[in-house]
């Protein structure tokens, strides 16, 4: 094992919480239980002096130290290569690459997932050496994340160079990201914004939440409907979304759209309704299906869009006799969705 060395700020929000419930929503380990281990064995400090008790309090600028062990792949910072994860390249070049995820695979290493991840893929594809590294040695290659049961395209960088371009476009809102997304219920207007600060609930360490606190980030979701679908006997209907991201929060269209009183359709973790009403679905109906940018280096506009994957295209298949019809925007995205052949 390799000593991996954790250092957190108490901010106003995590102001007076136990010592192990603050270790556990700040550094994502598996369980509190892990955490009481790391106090119990001198492993945690604050403010430079051992912590005595799980139960104590921290207090608004306490600065927490925590040294635990890191995963036997992550020693001298090499993942190891799984070849066994395919990767579904939709453009290549010896600068980055453009893929499209498929829905269950997490973007790196995280409690519960060592070698079975998409950084593994890159990593044997690429080789450890030929991918940026500006997002942390376990991270290799990765520029921005979809969550593990989102699909669809995402950009991998090849050196820190073209990583840290990427990374400048996304904070330009120059990155164009546009998910599609089925929802619960009858979305009125033809679109329209949502804007908000998101930050981690304090009730539940893995999900997000929209929050007015000082210290959450800001979030901007711009949506258009596509297409409406009436409702059911034990439903409100469902309308079929584009989101457009202008910034790249954690979980942020699950959020808005749950903010909007709108759930994503199979969302496990911020939806809600029986398996019916999510249409069978056990994971959020979102999709990553157009990107486009100017590449970072020959400056060429990239621009690619992604199908729906089998088990989206059966979700909407199912409700196609409720359909109240296609918006304007639906008339032109939609076919996009069902063919293999657009590439821009």
């Amino acid at each position: 094992m390799a000593s991996q060395v954790l250092d957190f700020l108490v901010d106003p929000s995590t102001d007076g919480q136990r010592l192990d419930t603050f270790i556990a929503q700040a550094g994502d380990f598996v369980s509190r239980s892990a955490c009481v281990k790391l106090i119990e064995a001198g492993l945690v400090t604050i403010n430079g002096t051992a912590a005595q008790n799980k139960s104590e309090r921290v207090m608004l600028g306490d600065r927490i130290r925590v040294v635990y062990d890191a995963p036997d792949n992550l020693q001298e910072g090499v993942l190891r290569p799984n070849p066994y994860i395919e990767l579904d390249i939709r453009f290549e070049d010896e600068y980055l690459m453009v893929l499209s995820k498929q829905a269950g695979l997490v973007c790196h290493p995280s409690p519960g997932h060592v070698d079975d991840t998409l950084a593994n893929a890159l990593v044997s594809h690429c080789g450890y050496g030929h991918l940026g590294m500006l997002q942390g040695e376990d991270r290799p290659g990765i520029v921005h994340r979809l969550d593990m049961d989102t699909s669809g395209l995402m950009v991998a960088a090849k050196d820190d160079h073209t990583q840290k371009c990427l990374q400048d476009l996304i904070r330009l809102r120059t990155l164009d990201r546009r998910y599609v997304v089925l929802v619960q219920g009858y979305v009125s207007t033809d679109k329209g914004t949502i804007e908000t600060g998101i930050a981690r609930s304090t009730r539940n360490r893995l999900s997000m939440t929209v929050s007015d606190d000082p210290m959450a980030r800001e979030a901007i979701t711009t949506f258009r409907t596509l297409e409406r679908f009436e409702a059911g006997s034990k439903d409100e209907g469902y309308s079929l979304l584009e989101c457009h991201l202008y910034t790249g929060r954690t979980h942020q269209i699950r959020v808005h759209m749950r903010h909007i009183g709108h759930q994503v359709v199979g969302d496990q973790l911020y939806g809600k309704g029986s398996l019916q009403r999510n249409l069978g679905l056990n994971r959020q109906f979102l999709h990553s299906w157009h990107i486009r940018f100017s590449h970072p280096i020959l400056g060429e506009t990239i621009e690619m869009a992604d199908w729906l994957p089998t088990d989206l295209v059966t979700t909407l298949q199912s409700i196609q006799g409720r359909s109240l019809g296609k918006t304007e925007a639906g008339e032109k995205i939609i076919p996009q969705l069902f063919t293999h052949d657009w590439i821009g």
